[in-house]
């Protein structure tokens, strides 16, 4: 049926009866959660339908709460047992955010009145130390004026200690088992201490590598030698919660199978095709990802030469990814091993890349827009 202009609401119209300012109607309008039924082509002003209402009014709703964009866009549209499970989800995501405030909290009254440095003693395997630290090294930053990201955060848990990096633009997670003797704690590894520790460990030597923690002193003995320093003193950002952020509660769209060999020699091709973007005040050579016809990973062509900004029209699943080459190669060389499997959302959404029988150890690499 066609839309009678009579039926239409004005945008303002529409955020009086929503709760939504007209401001937020024009955002949701671009981001493409909730587009008007009806734009002037002279004067550019958008109208509504009464069927538009009940949707503001959710949209208006799951802003209140903070519910992210994607997911908006995806209850606006969905039938009430999805909109069920993302409200679900994000009542989740509420609790570990009140989780990881509750901690926070912790740690500053701590500042305010700190109690005595307690110690704990880590016993690990030299292989496994030295395969988590080569998991995540890559990743960590090298931007001056960021220094809590130049280091590797170690995440002593009860039974282990996770290794995390990143530098914004991709983070790196491996684990490392351990008999642990003392409190849970995280400690921010200087890059220069993390390589002097990586030259001890021999992965062939059935020893123990023993990581003793006393508030930020650290101690390494392994292999007859001793190794010291300290902690940095700079507060490394929420991981877990960037990684909800990047890869949220369900799973990703596209789990690709990847063959390393074959995607190293794509990607170091001297013909790989790219497109020229500028980042960061530079140009850089983005490499653009896609399904080839078996549903595999492929590099797709752009539709001039290299650094075009036209790319090839229509890939496989219209799922078309860019992303730094540089860093992906790293990736797929800390991940190790010959396959692996890439994680793919979209074409905003972060990449993941896993080992396929070790769920401890993976990377999350940044996209760029294409």
């Amino acid at each position: 049926m066609p839309v009678v202009e009579s039926d239409l609401h004005s945008i303002g119209e529409l955020a009086r009866a929503s709760g939504l300012t007209v401001s937020a109607l024009r955002f949701y309008d671009s981001a493409g959660v909730l587009e008007p039924a009806l734009v002037d082509p002279v004067t550019g002003y958008r109208w509504y339908t009464d069927a538009q209402i009940a949707p503001a009014r959710l949209v208006a709703g799951l802003r209140r709460v903070g519910m992210p964009v994607p997911e908006i866009a995806a209850a606006v549209r969905a039938e009430p047992a999805t909109v069920h499970r993302l409200l679900d989800t994000h009542l989740r995501r509420l609790a570990d955010g009140l989780a990881d405030a509750r901690r926070e909290v912790a740690r500053l009254r701590a500042l305010v009145d700190p109690a005595p440095a307690a110690t704990t003693t880590l016993l690990l395997s030299p292989a496994e130390l030295a395969a988590a630290v080569d998991a995540v090294r890559f990743a960590v930053g090298a931007d001056p004026e960021l220094p809590a990201l130049s280091g590797v955060l170690f995440d002593v848990e009860p039974d282990g200690v996770r290794l995390v990096a990143t530098d914004r633009h991709r983070l790196a997670l491996a684990r490392a088992g351990a008999t642990v003797d003392g409190p849970p704690v995280r400690v921010l590894v200087g890059v220069d201490l993390v390589d002097r520790l990586r030259a001890l460990l021999d992965p062939t030597d059935p020893g123990s590598v023993r990581l003793t923690v006393i508030g930020a002193d650290l101690r390494v003995a392994v292999a007859g030698r001793t190794l010291t320093g300290a902690a940095l003193p700079y507060d490394f950002p929420d991981y877990r919660r960037l990684l909800r952020e990047a890869l949220g509660e369900s799973p990703a769209a596209y789990r690709i199978p990847v063959d390393v060999a074959a995607l190293r020699a794509a990607l170091t091709d001297p013909a790989a095709p790219t497109v020229a973007r500028e980042y960061d005040g530079r140009s850089l050579a983005i490499t653009v990802l896609g399904l080839d016809d078996r549903a595999g990973v492929r590099l797709l062509p752009t539709a001039g030469p290299t650094g075009d900004r036209m790319m090839s029209p229509d890939p496989v699943g219209g799922l078309r990814v860019g992303v730094n080459g540089a860093y992906l190669l790293d990736t797929l060389d800390a991940a190790g091993g010959s396959q692996l499997v890439l994680e793919l959302d979209g074409p905003i959404a972060p990449l993941a890349v896993r080992r396929p029988d070790d769920t401890d150890t993976f990377s999350v690499l940044m996209p760029i827009r294409l």
